[in-house]
């Protein structure tokens, strides 16, 4: 095995081989193993730290350790630069000359030829094709079909509950769901699949497509899946396309009225330089939009009804004002966001807090450590739907920071903010708000949810979101 040997870049005074595999205890939620001092005090940091069990289930006092003392770190085990605090993350996003490009090939051998992979003028013409349709009044038009598909979902747990499913059963007068099968985990990709305007005898394939695709985005083992599962897309969409060019299809509102085209017709009339768009280009697009709506969604909605149920008080003020949705919303990517972050190359040399990293390096641009700045945020760790020091309003790829608010990182900010934050955050918020609605006094069946190391509190949420939550709520 070969050696690697760590430099302490800021004091420069520890060197120590990591070259071995280690195994770190579990901590208590919110406090970090002793991985060594440096001569003058200063912790040392163990990059395996990132690979463990320990950093998944409890990252955030290691991203502290790295904010404080470290905040541009040489990982010299993985290859990478990573930056972690808000404000030089929120710089090198807007710097599209400088931190322009992520990873080739990180996404483009699944999801085909779209713009996460390109920069300046080609990158925005690009988002510019299906831009339009994710924001302002065309967002709008989505919300009859959210609300249609949140109450016709809802309404099929009856149904689940006669037919003996595990994740909905009834008993004296309760009913018990888990939030994730029986809703979170399709809701969203049936809205999408819907607002696309894919045909309703294609949904159960579509969502083949979706998981095939989005997990052969996580490495080599399932990447010939994922890039089999996108072809197949790509071959069905072609006899879609033609169809549209000639016979547009429509979103409907809820007197069944139509109100705008489907996003699929509205790209068969898009022109770039003159020319519509090839069937790929389109395919592409929706590869993206659906990749942007769906694990982004489900993940910001099992977080959120977690983290509310468990503060009782801020669940009944959304309840009481179905408004505090939107700052339920924001607080919950900001303390416990589905989306970890933004690999980037940089252009040039540059120097950042004395670390210099020279030009076409792997930096990773760390959201989830920027959500929980404290030079940014208050008690970061506290989740506080009114905290004062968070923007809740609309989504902006220029970010916020006025008058001691500022936006989360969760999508990112500047031009490669994340293409489904609009689609997420109503999604989210509409379709928690009709099953508040429809759910009489819900809790938490904790005795059914993972526990942390001490077999009693529940399990943190670490890096990865709430995989399945156990509801209860009562019938009459």
């Amino acid at each position: 095995m070969s050696t690697y040997r760590f430099l302490d870049d800021m004091a420069d005074t520890a060197e120590q081989d990591f070259g071995q595999p280690k195994t770190f205890p579990l901590m208590p939620e919110g406090e970090a193993v002793d991985m060594g001092h440096a001569d003058d005090g200063t912790p040392l940091f163990d990059p395996r730290i990132l690979d463990s069990p320990e950093f998944f289930r409890n990252p955030y006092p290691y991203y502290k350790i790295l904010r404080d003392h470290y905040p541009v770190y040489h990982d010299k085990l993985h290859n990478t630069y990573w930056v972690t605090r808000y404000d030089d993350i929120t710089e090198c996003y807007f710097d599209d000359e400088g931190f322009n490009t992520i990873p080739k090939g990180s996404s483009s051998g699944v999801l085909g030829n779209t713009q996460l992979e390109l920069s300046g003028i080609e990158h925005r013409r690009r988002r510019n094709l299906y831009g339009q349709h994710l924001v302002g009044q065309s967002l709008n038009h989505r919300i009859p079909a959210i609300e249609h598909l949140a109450d016709e979902m809802f309404d099929h747990w009856d149904t689940m509950a006669a037919d003996g499913s595990d994740f909905v059963t009834d008993e004296d007068g309760k009913r018990l769901v888990e939030l994730g099968m029986a809703f979170a985990n399709e809701f969203p990709i049936r809205v999408v699949c819907e607002v696309l305007g894919f045909p309703k005898e294609a949904q159960s394939q579509f969502f083949y497509w979706y998981n095939s695709m989005m997990t052969g985005l996580g490495g080599s083992d399932t990447h010939k899946q994922g890039v089999e599962a996108r072809q197949d897309l790509e071959d069905y969409v072609a006899g879609i396309v033609e169809q549209r060019r000639e016979t547009p299809t429509y979103l409907y509102d809820s007197d069944g009225n139509p109100i705008s085209k489907d996003v699929i017709s509205k790209l068969c009339e898009t022109k770039v330089d003159g020319d519509f768009l090839s069937t790929e280009e389109i395919t592409s697009n929706i590869a993206l939009v659906v990749g942007g709506g769906g694990e982004t969604t489900r993940g910001a909605i099992l977080n959120m009804w977690t983290l509310l149920l468990r503060h009782p008080e801020q669940f009944k003020a959304v309840v009481d004002d179905e408004e505090n949705w939107d700052k339920a919303f924001h607080e919950t990517l900001r303390i416990a966001s589905p989306i970890g972050g933004q690999p980037r190359h940089n252009t040039f040399d540059v120097e950042m807090h004395g670390v210099k990293v020279p030009a076409g390096s792997l930096m990773q641009m760390v959201d989830f450590s920027a959500n929980h700045d404290d030079r940014i945020f208050k008690d970061p760790e506290t989740f506080d739907i009114f905290r004062d020091d968070l923007y809740s309003g609309k989504l902006l790829r220029s970010g916020y920071r006025k008058e001691g608010k500022c936006s989360h990182m969760a999508f990112g900010v500047g031009p490669h903010l994340c293409p489904g934050a609009w689609i997420s955050h109503q999604e989210a918020v509409v379709g928690s708000k009709i099953l508040q609605k429809r759910m009489k006094n819900p809790r938490i069946r904790e005795d059914l949810m993972p526990k942390d190391i001490d077999g009693e509190s529940a399990a943190p949420m670490g890096i990865v979101s709430v995989r399945a939550l156990w509801l209860e709520y009562d019938l009459v």
